[in-house]
């Protein structure tokens, strides 16, 4: 069963859909991982084997009931991310605050990747509101990197990294607001992608009215990660003008492609910015037209309003249960409307634009840095940690801010064997170059995810 659980999600259905496999073996298989590597590594803040091995079931037993044609992802086991919610399940959105939150509906997100085919395992693992680029909340213990436990998974998607890293799950979804999606797939050796502003409705409004949040998922492979993006809007089944049918073709030649391996905002290890020099000599010899670009002039103060704006929209009874740096970012929110915040952010988004220039692609490291140590924000003051913490965000929060796509491709590994991912960002509108530029590094063998 290890050949199994490292396959594609997409592999996986056409196996349920040809009989091959069992959608109740599928799932069996998924949960003994489960039972081995969640205790150690925190994955999972619930598990629903009841539901799923009664969904499993159904599919197998009535096969032939189903209508043609079968959705994307018929018989899949999947996890849906704590800020989601899910009906009848606890949505604790990774605070104490919300310990006894339960919801008696499916969010839309929810709802339309019921309609694809997915059978739902459990809810995955967050940070507070999913603020942090770290899982490490108050209400449950720290979610652990598979590739060096001692080490953070990332967040605020970090139980989807794992869950999928270590095979418990095929894929998960995520959500991104500030690189939640890219930074954990990045420490993870995942392929994460955020598409447009636009492309889909904000799932998230009107607590997030400013639009930086996207849902997407952790995946394996870019056709993967486009057939969810087809479920989040709408498509369960996967047509011919589906994000899935159109990720697969090649790229133009000749694209005006950028690169960058410093930030003015965090440090760049010389290990990441080695393989960001590596990538972008890749795609000089597929022909296009590579320069490196300048890094961006800006500073983490500037994003903090708009950010304190987002935390401070969630209603929350006790503000004393809440984390410290939850409770900062809060205050700082209160004192900015969302008229305000939403002002700021297209102030930072016309300089950013200004730094994307004439670029049809850029370059960058996802991460500055492999995966910190669990803990390392510990003790310090609410400000210092939050300013620590925003740098594993520095290139991956201004495309939220612009709401350009951008995807995180898995490219190798540090000395100490942990994960090292490359961003590429393309211009707003463009998720479907950004895919099949991605993919291509993948056939050209750039890049491979590996389940462990």
């Amino acid at each position: 069963m290890n050949d199994v659980i490292s396959a594609t999600a997409l592999e996986m259905a056409g196996w349920v859909r040809s009989r091959e496999i069992g959608a109740v073996e599928l799932l069996e298989a998924h949960l003994v991982r489960i039972e081995a590597r969640d205790g150690e590594l925190q994955a999972f803040v619930q598990l629903f084997e009841h539901w799923a091995r009664r969904h499993a079931r159904k599919i197998d037993a009535s096969r032939n009931a189903w209508p043609d044609p079968l959705p994307t992802f018929f018989g899949v086991p999947f996890g849906i991310k704590d800020n989601d919610a899910m009906k009848w399940t606890y949505t604790r959105v990774g605070s104490r605050a919300y310990r006894f939150a339960v919801t008696p509906f499916d969010s839309l997100a929810v709802r339309r990747l019921r309609a694809a085919g997915f059978v739902m395992v459990g809810k995955t693992t967050t940070s507070e509101f999913a603020l942090l680029p770290v899982v490490e909340p108050d209400i449950h213990p720290p979610t652990r990197n598979p590739w060096d436990p001692s080490r953070t998974a990332g967040g605020s998607s970090g139980g989807a990294a794992v869950a999928v890293a270590t095979g418990m799950l095929p894929i998960a979804h995520g959500a991104d607001g500030g690189g939640s999606i890219r930074i954990p797939a990045s420490f993870c050796g995942l392929f994460g992608f955020k598409a447009s502003r636009g492309v889909m409705p904000n799932f998230y409004a009107p607590m997030e009215s400013v639009g930086l949040s996207v849902a997407g998922s952790l995946a394996r492979s870019v056709e993967d990660s486009a057939a969810v993006l087809d479920a989040l809007c709408g498509d369960p089944f996967g047509g011919p003008q589906s994000w899935r049918s159109r990720c697969v073709g090649e790229p133009a030649s000749g694209l005006r492609v950028r690169f960058a391996t410093s930030s003015s905002i965090g440090e760049v290890i010389p290990e990441v910015a080695a393989e960001v020099v590596r990538i972008a000599a890749v795609l000089e010899a597929m022909g296009h037209d590579v320069q490196e670009g300048g890094e961006f002039e800006g500073s983490t103060e500037e994003f903090v309003p708009v950010y304190g704006r987002l935390a401070a929209n969630v209603p929350v009874l006790r503000e004393e249960s809440l984390q410290p740096v939850t409770q900062w970012l809060r205050a700082i929110g209160r004192r900015t409307s969302n008229r305000a915040a939403r002002r700021l952010n297209a102030q930072l988004s016309v300089r950013l634009d200004d730094w994307f220039g004439d670029a049809d692609l850029w370059v960058t490291p996802t991460v500055g840095v492999t995966a910190p140590e669990v803990g390392a924000y510990d003790g310090l003051p609410p400000d210092e940690a939050f300013a620590r913490a925003a740098e594993l965000g520095a290139f991956t929060a201004p495309s939220n801010i612009t709401g350009q796509p951008a995807a995180t491709i898995p490219v190798g590994a540090s000395p100490a064997g942990l994960p090292i991912g490359v961003q590429i960002i393309g211009r707003r509108g463009a998720d479907e170059l950004v895919m099949r530029v991605a993919r291509a590094l993948g056939e050209a063998g750039m890049w491979r995810v590996h389940t462990g």
